[in-house]
């Protein structure tokens, strides 16, 4: 018997992956999904575990779960089984695999990735299949992580980032009578060392195969290896199950310190901030975060298997400063200042100074193309800080660089000549590195000081994406969002606003995590052109869908016409 005939037939009208019908797929699963965090958030664990049972069982969330690991950037990446879901046959045939009895997950295939300070980390890759169960699931826990969730842990959650995390550390820190001592906290081996029994005990899913899960070991050099402990860093689900496990440290605090702008809260000033494994806690002094907090977040953190990094775990005043997710906090006087932090910093231009180094021979126009998107990157990560003078200072430092990289291209060349072949005049700028496509064009590299400074609007501590209350507020931050990457793509911007943001496909909001495609509504060859009205976004994946019903119904016609 087939895999399509052993299973119960569901209530869906597709037939095959290309004929599914997204909008109504999201639609029904998040309906469930704000059902269930209203549950969660009235304590009715019962009503939850009822309706987590009914998300997973639904043709919807498998199609969804399925879609969501073979559109990812690891799609072609295979666990132990060495399979890939690249076909639309293969997706089809998987949404129908994904059953709880009878399941068993493999081990993972585990692989090292480097880290910043020379050392290795262990990253488990699960198989297809197990990606997929574990996206099902997470569609089920992550509205009540959302609901349950510390409201200012900031680390792998929908809608949250580190610039929220920083802005809330200067909300702590920049008044007057804030807080002076800081308790900068790490966890050390978080991923590797939470405790089993605490999360078959306390995450609310099913425990049978949260177990599996857990338990499934590794393969290293052709050998299998037991998990005795820790959540395999690699799988979907395992930064949501981190982050409940760390999640209840806030309102010990609060129980023990009194809930933040109370009375109670004013003597001790104590302010927890956390991404990830990453923390910092605030105190009016050192004995109080080294006496009577740092016991409690040891005591937190015992109770799931895990334990502060001695190394790391320092107390700090903030006229000394300290770094945090890449910036510096420091108090200057009275005024707190958060800057790039210089460690960042060295390792942003040590890794320009690589490529540098790499590329000797290659042409100005391909080093500007490698530059542009680091360069972008670093610092639309920094710009929501006091980053100016840091900025300044990088395109110093990368013009060294450059300068150098061109001397050593021309040894018998004068610098008059270098300068007029690679550092012509542009725009307000003398010196301006550019280099010329083989079609003619010009390509300039861009400067960090040109990208301007914009402070970061934090987002609400309670909001929750799963709570109705909260659809206008997200929407509105989308919208700013947006508005603010794509300035000068003013094509993009128009098509987005007047699609209400939204695929008209499946209703789904377009954002950069999801990607999009230009649609030709009358296609090039059949002579449609680029103007506004022949074009649309839609997400990937509901372009190549539209294609594909395209060539179904042209193929379909063919064969009339011969009939």
């Amino acid at each position: 018997m087939s895999t399509l005939e052993s299973v119960p037939a569901f209530s869906h009208s597709a037939s095959s992956w290309h004929t599914i019908d997204w909008k109504v797929c999201h639609r029904r699963v998040r309906r469930l999904q704000v059902r269930i965090a209203k549950a969660a958030h009235d304590q009715k664990w019962r009503r939850v575990k009822s309706l987590q049972r009914m998300l997973v069982r639904s043709f919807s969330a498998r199609a969804l779960a399925v879609k969501r690991v073979t559109e990812n950037q690891g799609k072609k990446t295979p666990g132990v089984d060495g399979a890939c879901w690249e076909t639309p046959d293969d997706k089809w045939e998987a949404i129908f695999r994904l059953q709880r009895k009878g399941y068993k997950p493999r081990p993972l295939r585990r692989v090292y990735i480097p880290k910043a300070n020379g050392e290795r980390r262990p990253l488990g890759i699960p198989t297809m299949l197990d990606r997929a169960m574990q996206a099902l699931f997470l569609l089920g826990l992550e509205p009540v992580a959302e609901t349950t969730a510390d409201r200012n842990s900031y680390g792998f959650r929908p809608m949250r980032a580190t610039a929220d995390a920083i802005e809330q550390c200067f909300v702590n820190l920049s008044r007057k009578h804030s807080a002076q001592w800081v308790l900068e906290g790490d966890i050390k081996g978080c991923f590797d060392n939470i405790d089993h029994e605490w999360l078959v005990r306390n995450i609310p899913m099913d425990r049978t195969v949260l177990r599996k899960w857990l338990k499934a070991g590794y393969m290293e050099s052709s050998r299998l290896l037991p998990t005795t402990a820790g959540t395999p860093q690699g799988g979907i689900i395992s930064p949501v199950l981190a982050n409940m496990a760390l999640d209840g440290l806030e309102a010990v605090f609060e129980s023990q310190f009194g809930r933040k702008n109370t009375k109670a809260s004013y003597k001790t000033k104590v302010n927890y901030v956390r991404y990830a494994d990453d923390f910092i806690i605030t105190g009016i002094s050192k004995e109080l975060l080294e006496e009577d907090v740092k016991p409690i977040v040891e005591a937190f953190m015992a109770e799931r298997g895990l334990t502060l990094s001695v190394e790391k775990s320092v107390v700090t005043h903030i006229a000394e400063g300290f770094d945090f997710l890449g910036q510096n906090i420091r108090k200057y006087s009275d005024k707190c200042l958060i800057k790039p932090s210089h460690k960042n910093v060295k390792t942003f231009l040590a890794n320009v100074r690589r490529l540098l180094n790499a590329n000797k021979t290659m042409p100005a126009w391909w080093i500007v193309d490698q530059l542009n998107p680091m360069i972008r990157g670093w610092t639309n990560y920094h710009r929501g800080v006091a980053a100016k003078e840091t900025f300044n200072y990088v395109d110093y430092r990368i013009w060294k660089m450059l300068w150098q990289w061109c001397k050593r291209r021309h040894l018998s060349r004068r610098k008059r000549w270098i300068k007029g072949k690679y550092f012509p005049p542009a725009g307000k700028r003398q010196w301006v590195f550019q280099g010329e496509y083989p079609g003619g064009k010009r390509a300039y590299l861009l400067y960090a000081s040109d990208v301007p400074i914009k402070r970061h609007t934090k987002i609400k501590a309670e909001a929750n994406p799963f709570d109705p209350a909260f659809e206008t507020y997200f929407e509105e931050r989308l919208e700013r969002s947006w508005k603010e990457s794509t300035k000068g793509r003013k094509k993009l911007q128009t098509l987005w606003s007047r699609q209400g943001k939204r695929c008209p496909m499946c209703q789904q909001f377009i954002t950069w995590e999801t990607g999009w495609n230009i649609h030709h509504v009358v296609e090039r060859h059949k002579g449609g052109g680029d103007e506004l009205e022949n074009l649309v976004l839609l997400h990937p994946n509901c372009h190549r869908q539209l294609h594909s019903s395209a060539r179904v119904r042209q193929s379909s016609e063919a064969q009339h016409v011969v009939l």
